[in-house]
């Protein structure tokens, strides 16, 4: 049994609609008007909740260009991790007015903090849940910090293996967290559908007694729809106004119409699980007139003999059931039967 948690007063778990958080990241392209319509367009998609990152290049990472600082490959290859961080971070003087205008639309706003600086801003304000980025999984003292302000965490796991998971899990619990959320996660950007391996979300949430779901980096929405159907309860996608205005994230985010169509379907995937039900539903009473049944196909006599000539399966479905045919041919006639009549027991003598 996974405990469901809750989240400013909305309950999240497999007895409950999706969550869905977009993530804003640094798609921004440090302009904070740009932020503020970034907000203004994923609270329009009807996304659950949006999320920011909270850092700056210094807390993150330092200043250098030694190898162990440059990065090789993907979309950010040649860049040293504290260019790309300058680019990609959301300034702190920049949050207050964002969870401003989050509050003004109604819509939870909250981040991933990197160190005790982005905590202790998030405290003030108010934040209402936190994010444990997956590359900080096995950074436990940070857990533990977060743990301690005793909100719901959410923890992404990409790059850890299940004993880091345990270990983070472990933490978090120990240091006063009140509700989790494993997000099984890739860490690849973007990430290849064949390495999505959504079968993960379940297990992770039944191995750790914790409400699951996923951080999706692959193209599109079938990932995050599919873990749906398997039981997730939350998703994270990457957003952007354009991928064509470029980012540092763009390249893995859905556009505003993409991601509503993501929140829809995700949603939609929750509500086609149902349970397991074999009866009739409302929804197909209507249509019990096109199942097969017998029919009188040519009329006969009273007292006559009943032969495959006389009656036949055929839709609609007012008469017996086709199985009744062979109890039914070399029976006589209880009336006259006009061709066209629905068989009924008492037509048979």
């Amino acid at each position: 049994m996974i405990p469901e948690i809750e989240i400013a007063g909305r309950k999240i778990g497999p007895a409950h609609e999706p969550f869905v958080i977009c993530e804003l990241s640094g798609n921004h392209n440090g302009s904070l008007e740009r932020a503020l319509k970034l907000l203004d367009a994923a609270a329009a998609t009807g996304a659950d909740a949006i999320k920011l990152q909270t850092y700056t290049p210094d807390t993150i990472t330092i200043d250098c260009d030694r190898p162990d600082f440059r990065i090789e490959g993907g979309p950010w290859g040649g860049r040293t991790l504290h260019d790309l961080y300058g680019e990609a971070h959301t300034p702190y003087e920049w949050h207050e007015a964002l969870f401003k205008r989050a509050k003004e639309l109604g819509v939870l706003l909250f981040s991933t903090p990197f160190d005790e600086t982005a905590i202790d801003l998030l405290e003030r304000l108010d934040a209402p849940v936190y994010k444990i980025a997956s590359f900080e999984a096995v950074d436990l003292p940070l857990i533990a910090s977060v743990a301690r302000r005793g909100k719901p965490m959410i923890m992404s796991t990409g790059l850890a293996n299940f004993e880091e998971i345990g270990e983070a899990v472990a933490t978090a619990r120990e240091n006063g967290c009140p509700g989790l959320v494993l997000l099984h996660c890739v860490s690849a950007y973007p990430a290849p559908m064949e390495d999505a391996n959504v079968r993960t979300v379940p297990h992770l949430a039944e191995a750790f007694g914790c409400v699951g779901g996923l951080s999706d980096h692959t193209p599109g929405s079938a990932a995050s729809v599919a873990s749906i159907a398997l039981g997730g309860s939350v998703i994270e996608k990457h957003f952007t106004l354009a991928r064509s205005d470029g980012g540092p994230d763009a390249e893995f985010s859905l556009e505003p119409a993409e991601f509503t169509a993501l929140v829809r379907d995700c949603k939609a995937a929750w509500r086609s699980l149902g349970r397991v039900h074999y009866d009739l539903k409302g929804s197909e009473r209507g249509n019990l007139a096109f199942r097969r049944s017998l029919y009188v196909v040519r009329s006969v006599g009273a007292g006559e003999p009943i032969t495959a000539e006389h009656v036949r399966s055929i839709r609609p479905g007012y008469g017996l059931a086709p199985k009744h045919l062979p109890a039914v041919l070399g029976k006589t006639a209880a009336r006259d039967l006009e061709r066209g009549e629905a068989l009924q027991w008492d037509m048979i003598a």
